[in-house]
């Protein structure tokens, strides 16, 4: 946030404009003193009283602030301590309609709502629906929001000397925990961890906190696969360790096989404590699959998975509008390993069950040269042995994964066990199915044309979202609903923004592999622009996303073209 030459005295200009046209409010954007070692910066005025909020942001300098140094240390104490400043700030504004602050909900991510800076300085971003009956300022009305209001929401939740401090230490050592654990696992030759205690269930669909009551199992590893994790903050926690390689969840249906993995897919995220998951980690570079069916694919190589279509189309340079299931599904398999992930995570629930096996009857019955497809089930150990992707799928009802499985999972009443020993007993009776592929040949890189992500509609960068489930991009609407590990509608507009960025820094210049643009991506956004990378082009809330989720969201996007 600028804080060049802040102004005085908003409290008699908001008096001297009361009753002027509401469009006059625009005339107060910049920055003005609102208190020692404070800044309100009116980012964007409402252009009419039934727009959507004006934007503000208030700077807090370190020293009024007041939190100690060791909270703000790290980019990662940082993000923590923010995060719970946001929560304090959206509890203390509950009462007061014109504040929309974006909170965030069981995760911490970095949100563009608050910051906290290098020096221990607080930036809190929020809307403020100023105040114009009849079209005309409120000029007092506008001051105690702008404000006292801004003064008390300030002085109440975003300084140290009004907040509990064990609670704000509680809150950063839990993420900072978290985090620490998440980039403890390729070390460990670890996917995932789970930590003896574990709450996985959560209260419903649209319900993302823990379930509560006597059914709730608290979650506790095998012993076979017990493995102990230092922290910096928590020490030694026990846990299920989830090992590299191919490592099946098994179990009958209600007995928590889709919990686990839902757990696991959001362990890529850190955790407020008390959520349940705070010690559930999953790889940085994990993702989810599932089939999609009528989803674009631009030019993947999918010959892998399918060949000699009836029709005759080249599947190693493969495009469709309206992907089948199977197509989908190995369309997104190829991206999301192109896009560098090292961890999959498969449900047979949502997967295309023809990608995903053929038994030994169906393969009796139809010839392999009348069948196009090649299940995934013969390629998922090629993909760990020779391209070090480990997978980690949901299976209920295909034995023959059996065969491949590294480690096999069964849940019994929301409780693992280690069935390995027994499913090799189990694998031993041959089933008289024969492979039908001998290896994964890997993925082709393509380069994007940037000129296909434009951002712009009628002249003006258009970026929002829609929920998690779509995302407006210049004059398109992305389908982003089989995308599972997105979070909230926030980071749905922070995924927009950094691929307008991609574009508009020339990561993506029509040379550089998608691949290539998003290291360049990522080193933006870990450095010190941070949140502000995104923030040139944006007033509204955003989340930062992870490299995964933007390339979905550019493979999804029908006006996308890939050159070769």
């Amino acid at each position: 946030m600028a804080r060049q030459e802040p102004r005085d005295g908003l409290e008699r200009e908001l008096e001297r404009l009361d009753g002027a046209p509401y469009g006059r409010y625009r005339g107060l954007t910049g920055a003005w003193r609102l208190g020692t070692g404070r800044t309100l910066r009116l980012v964007r005025a409402q252009a009419d009283p039934f727009a959507p909020p004006g934007r503000v942001a208030l700077w807090i300098d370190g020293r009024e602030a007041g939190f100690d140094p060791e909270l703000w240390a790290t980019p990662v104490r940082r993000r923590a301590l923010a995060g719970y400043l946001v929560r304090c700030a959206a509890r203390e504004a509950r009462g007061e309609r014109a504040y929309h602050l974006d909170a965030g909900g069981q995760e911490v991510l970095d949100r563009s709502s608050c910051t906290v800076g290098a020096d221990g300085s607080v930036t809190l971003r929020l809307g403020v629906a100023l105040p114009g009956p009849r079209r005309r300022i409120d000029g007092r009305e506008a001051w105690r929001l702008l404000g006292p209001g801004l003064t008390r929401l300030a002085d109440r939740a975003l300084r140290a000397g009004a907040l509990e401090a064990a609670r704000v230490r509680e809150f950063v050592e839990t993420v900072e925990d978290a985090a620490a654990l998440r980039a403890a696992l390729p070390g460990l030759g670890l996917v995932g961890f789970v930590a003896d205690g574990a709450l996985l269930p959560r209260r419903s669909g649209a319900d993302d906190r823990p379930a509560r009551g006597a059914g709730v199992v608290p979650f506790r590893s095998p012993e076979e696969l017990r493995v102990t994790v230092t922290l910096p903050n928590a020490g030694e926690v026990t846990g299920m360790g989830v090992p590299e390689g191919v490592t099946l969840i098994v179990g009958g249906g209600f007995h928590g096989k889709s919990t686990l993995l839902r757990a696991l897919e959001a362990g890529v995220w850190d955790h407020v404590p008390g959520d349940g998951r705070e010690r559930v980690a999953a790889r940085a570079d994990t993702v989810k699959l599932r089939a999609e069916d009528g989803r674009r694919v631009e030019r993947v190589d999918l010959h892998a998975f399918v060949d000699h279509l009836p029709g005759g189309a080249d599947t190693t340079d493969f495009s469709t509008d309206n992907a089948s299931g199977s197509t989908s599904q190995a369309a997104s398999l190829c991206e999301a390993v192109e896009a560098g992930a090292r961890v999959l995570l498969i449900d047979e629930d949502t997967a295309a069950t023809n990608l995903m096996i053929r038994d030994a009857r169906m393969q009796a019955l139809v010839a392999k040269e009348r069948e196009p497809l090649t299940p995934l089930v013969d390629s998922v150990r090629s993909l760990h042995r020779d391209h070090g992707v480990s997978t980690v799928l949901v299976m209920g009802g295909s034995g023959d994964y059996l065969d491949v499985a590294d480690r096999v999972i069964m849940m019994d009443a929301y409780r693992p066990t280690d069935a390995t020993a027994r499913a090799r007993e189990v694998a031993a009776v041959p089933t008289g199915r024969r492979a039908e592929a001998e290896s994964f040949p890997g993925v082709v890189h393509r380069r994007p044309d940037p000129a296909s992500l434009d951002a712009t509609a009628k002249g003006r960068t258009r970026i929002r979202s829609r929920g998690t489930d779509y995302l407006v991009f210049g004059e398109h609407e992305v389908d982003l609903r089989a995308v599972e590990q997105l979070t909230d509608g926030p980071q749905v507009t922070g995924v927009g923004l950094a691929v307008e960025l991609l574009v508009r820094r020339g990561h993506l210049d029509g040379r550089r592999t998608l691949a290539q643009a998003l290291d360049l991506l990522e080193t933006d956004l870990a450095g010190p622009e941070g949140v502000a990378a995104l923030l040139s082009v944006h007033d509204e809330d955003f989340a930062v996303p992870r490299r995964y989720e933007v390339a979905a969201a550019v493979n999804r996007l029908r006006a996308l073209r890939v050159l070769r």
